[in-house]
């Protein structure tokens, strides 16, 4: 894929907005030009809302933004067909994150065009006088989103962005000052959010709309995070330089403590959210938009132009959501046999729209630490089947094959359906024979006696075969009886916000000393989630139901006292591969004890060895560095522009 640049200044106003909206959410228009009048009438005021929706899909579901969210993280490294985006973010050696090579530029160009097209509306609405103030508290809800992403990411950023702090801006700039990340939060985060929380409904105005208690969770979390900030506990250096002081006067605890209690308030008063009854319902796809989601960037295959990008063919860059096909391997390489001689062979695993399958790059895969450590438990806890597809069946009538079975592992027959390919999970009692010398897996798979699939184990994970990743996995409704449209994008909302991890934000704020209610304590908050993770109603890569209730083990297995590190290792089992990873690990400063080091195998066929990679994590990496091209436009001086730039980059 072509790397694709795109230079913002700051300032600059956008001048087009792409208003493709989300199917039966928005109303849309479509409109090529705002001029800056456009937004002092109650139809701009609508146009530009919309366009506020719409910018989550040049976010979420943008395949280079999602890599720098996990790749260089315990949660994913690069893959066999991994280009310098993603080698560089893994820090073993393959490149430097730099200026031009961090793909943080992706955030950086989308929010800040956001966050002037937020105030615009937030400074009109006002003067138009017919606008509700819960219309005005969905653009500050926004507004406020966008400077949490790019104030974790860089750290302190501009609040003005050429006609004063938090004002709209019509005019191109080439001047820019960063604010300090206090100054980020108490100016622009923190009162925007509160006045969301007031004025924002329980219930979306529209179909997908923000919510009361969305913007409690990013309330919540916007607070945590910066307690953490302020306590500083592994002494993280932050940009631009400034005291670990608060400017309203209160310390790290005290901002604990607001985490837990309006994580708790919106726990407490859900409005119509909830938590789904199993984990395998939470993303299931034709339990897409369910009401554990509190947040999503749309996508549908009922329309082109709702959809934000064709329906026939992925073009590999915003607005599509093509982020699950990074973490997909070839599969379609899977060979099995017509003929018991093993003389002609078809492809028994082809390329499908659903959610097990998809369009394959192989870009990330998963660490073995992952399917070891993270899914230890794979009897009880229904994560792991929830998350990853690990049976590959066979599909390949509905390619036009017409062969009643095909011949594979010990040569025995597998019909239509059944398992061609299976990830174990664990290692067998039996050694895996990976030889074959006898039995012809062309990927380099093994065979287990009386198995007609082909195995491998946890530890023969490798760069090239490994795990896909089901949850974010493809899904349409219009494949017939064929293989659908697996070269397009997914036309699946990509998930941003779940109800569930109010659950995660009060646990880790009672850990860090808030003072708790009854019931919900640090251990009784986890377990809420871990009980639900015991209920299984399907055996996802059995492909059978299974009605089973492990609750009781689950929390039973909890320990006793919550740590941050328990907490981290919950929260990657709930969100693994969604895009929370890296910012879980550099909130919490615990990127480095564990990330440092992770085990995989080679990029050839047949390589089970496992390697150990070391990561070179420098406190300087903490930050992404401000895009090249940012700096490129700015008509500063080379000191001026070193200045606006991260230290260490």
């Amino acid at each position: 894929m072509k790397r694709r640049y795109k230079d913002t200044f700051l300032g600059a106003i956008v001048l087009t907005l792409f208003l493709v909206g989300c199917n039966n959410i928005l109303d849309e228009e479509p409109r090529s030009i705002y001029e800056p009048g456009f937004f002092a009438t109650e139809k701009g005021i609508d146009g530009g809302i919309t366009s506020l929706y719409a910018h989550l899909r040049y976010i979420y579901g943008q395949a280079y933004y999602y890599n720098t969210c996990l790749t260089g993280t315990d949660e994913a490294t690069y893959a066999q067909s991994a280009d310098q985006n993603f080698k560089v973010m893994d820090l073993t050696g393959q490149g430097e994150i730099t200026s031009t090579s961090s793909r943080a530029d992706v955030l950086w160009g989308t929010a800040f065009s956001n966050i002037n097209t937020a105030s615009g509306i937030i400074e009109n609405a006002t003067a138009i006088g017919t606008i509700s103030n819960s219309l005005i508290a969905e653009a500050r809800f926004f507004r406020a989103f966008d400077y949490f992403l790019l104030v974790q990411t860089f750290g302190g950023v501009p609040l003005d962005l050429g006609a004063g702090e938090l004002r709209f801006n019509t005019n191109p700039v080439r001047t820019s000052t960063r604010n300090t990340v206090p100054e980020v939060y108490t100016k622009a985060i923190f009162p925007d959010l509160l006045t969301a929380v007031n004025d924002l409904p329980e219930t979306g105005r529209v179909t997908g709309g923000v919510t009361k208690t969305l913007a409690r969770l990013y309330l919540a979390k916007a607070y945590l995070t910066y307690a953490w900030w302020l306590e500083n506990p592994n002494n993280i250096p932050t940009y631009p330089e400034t005291s670990r002081t608060d400017p309203d006067g209160h310390d790290a605890q005290w901002y604990f403590q607001q985490a837990y209690d309006v994580a708790a308030e919106a726990i407490d008063n859900p409005g119509p959210f909830a938590l789904q009854d199993t984990y395998y319902d939470v993303n299931l796809a034709q339990n897409d938009r369910n009401n554990e989601i509190l947040l999503y960037a749309d996508h549908t295959e009922a329309s082109e132009f709702y959809n934000g990008g064709s329906l026939t063919y992925g073009s590999g860059g915003a607005p599509d959501n093509f982020a699950v096909w990074m973490m997909t391997w070839n599969y379609t390489t899977i060979q099995s046999a017509a003929d018991p001689d093993w003389n002609r062979v078809i492809s028994s695993v082809q390329r499908e729209a659903s959610q097990h399958l998809g369009r394959p790059w192989t870009r990330m895969a998963p660490p073995i630490g992952v399917i070891e450590d993270t899914f230890g438990d794979k009897t009880n806890d229904s994560r792991y089947d929830g998350t990853f597809t690990t049976v590959y069946r066979g599909n390949w009538p509905k390619g036009g094959a017409e062969e009643e079975f095909v011949y594979n592992a010990n040569n025995m027959k597998v019909y239509p359906g059944e398992p061609i390919l299976t990830f174990l999970d664990e290692e067998p009692a039996t050694p895996i024979d990976y030889s074959n010398s006898i039995y012809k897996s062309n990927i380099g798979a093994g065979v287990l006696p009386g198995r007609a699939d082909f195995v491998i184990s946890p530890r023969g994970i490798s760069r090239i075969v490994y795990p896909g990743l089901w949850k974010l996995g493809v899904y349409r409704t219009d494949n017939g009886d064929g293989l659908g449209q697996p070269n397009a994008a997914s036309t699946r909302p990509f998930n941003i916000a779940k109800f569930s991890e109010l659950y995660f934000i009060a646990a880790e704020a009672a850990v860090k000393g808030a003072a708790t209610q009854g019931g919900k304590s640090a251990r009784e908050l986890i377990n809420v989630i871990r009980a639900r993770a015991g209920k299984w109603r399907w055996d996802n890569n059995g492909n059978a139901a299974k009605v089973e209730d492990h609750s009781a083990a689950m929390m039973a297995a909890t320990p006793a006292t919550i740590t941050i590190d328990y907490i981290l290792d919950e929260r990657s089992r709930e969100y693994y591969a969604e895009g929370y990873r890296w910012y879980d690990l550099i909130r919490t400063q615990k990127w480095t004890d564990l990330a440092s080091t992770y085990e995989i195998a080679g990029s050839n066929f047949g390589d089970h060895t496992p390697e150990t990679f070391t990561r070179d994590i420098q406190p300087h990496h903490y930050l992404r560095p401000i895009p090249q091209g940012q700096l490129d436009g700015l008509e500063m001086t080379e000191a001026e522009k070193a200045a606006y730039q991260n230290p260490g980059y």
